[in-house]
Formats: C-alpha cells, sequence, structure tokens
C-alpha cells in the first residue's frame, strides 16, 4: 500500500535517486532523451523545499519514498516544482496521488491557484495535469514570474517553443 505524507528532513536524501529514475522515461522521446542524463535537484535543495511544508511524498510499504511533489508558494499560487515518481512505479496513480494532496494542501491554505511550467506534448506532462483541471496560459495570461521561470528553463537548456506555463483556478 502506498501512503501519500508530508516530506521530511530524512527524505531528502533519496530525491534526487527518484528524480533520475522518473527522468529515464524521456530516453522514449528522442529530441528529449538527454533529460535523462541531466541534473538532478541537489538534496540540500530538497531539504529547504521540505522545511518550507509544501512537499509530500509517496512512501512504499516499508516507508521509503517512490515518489514525491516539491511546491511552494508564490503569492497566492501553490507552484509546483516537481513531480517525480520511480520510473518502475510509474502508471500506477502515484503521480494521480500526489497532485490530489497538492491540490487540497492549497485549498486549505486558501490559495486561489496552482500553477506549474512543463512540456506540452509530452503524455506525462501537460495532457497529464489537464485531467485535473489545469489549463495552458497563453500570451499575457503568463504573468512576470510564470514567464522568468520559463526564460530560466530555456537558459538551461529546455526547448522553450515546447515548454509551458499551466493553472489550475480553485474555486
Amino acid at each position: 500500500m502506498i501512503t501519500i505524507r508530508p516530506a521530511r528532513a530524512d527524505d531528502a536524501e533519496a530525491m534526487p535517486d527518484i528524480e533520475q529514475s522518473a527522468g529515464l522515461a524521456f530516453r522514449a522521446i528522442p529530441d528529449l532523451a538527454w533529460l535523462a542524463d541531466g541534473d538532478n535537484v541537489s538534496a540540500e535543495r530538497h531539504h529547504e523545499l521540505i522545511a518550507k511544508g509544501a512537499c509530500w511524498v509517496a512512501a512504499d510499504e516499508q516507508d521509503q519514498p517512490i515518489g514525491f511533489l516539491s511546491a511552494g508558494v508564490e503569492g497566492g499560487a501553490l507552484h509546483i516544482w516537481e513531480l517525480d515518481v520511480r520510473l518502475d512505479r510509474q502508471g500506477s496513480g502515484i503521480g494521480r496521488a500526489l497532485i490530489e494532496r497538492a491540490i487540497e494542501d492549497a485549498k486549505r491554505r486558501g490559495l486561489s491557484t496552482v500553477t506549474l511550467t512543463t512540456f506540452r506534448d509530452v503524455a506525462w506532462n501537460a495532457p497529464f495535469y489537464r485531467k485535473f483541471g489545469f489549463r495552458i496560459l497563453e500570451g499575457a495570461e503568463v504573468d512576470g514570474r510564470l514567464s522568468g521561470l520559463l526564460s530560466g528553463e530555456a537558459e538551461h537548456g529546455m526547448p522553450l517553443d515546447r515548454r509551458c506555463a499551466m493553472r489550475l483556478d480553485l474555486g
């Protein structure tokens, strides 16, 4: 049985390995295969995000993390920085459960939106988030914060024409 729980400081060490495993899925997309070998978020950065209280892990029967969602409160939004599930556990509803937990938390905090940046055309990216009601932001809908994030991603080699910002309005 999988449990979704708040991330603890000792979970941070496992998160880069989970991210690395999840990233292997990009090998199935030739022009994005390089992402499978890219840099991961450091355990130190995960410690910082965990300390801010908007990170959750999916833990297995031995309470070992097999997936995680890292987020942060940015203005009136909960911004999802990272969602990763070990490659061998993908497709079993773990990502869905993590997203649902983050949305519940955003509502509990009284936030108005949940935001993220992702690939437009990768099945487990924008099409996945649309299932929860997220929508791709276009033109002037992309505020300065999200535009800055997309620009930063482009500076790190992400193909900007394939990236997008998405928002879920909480009502």
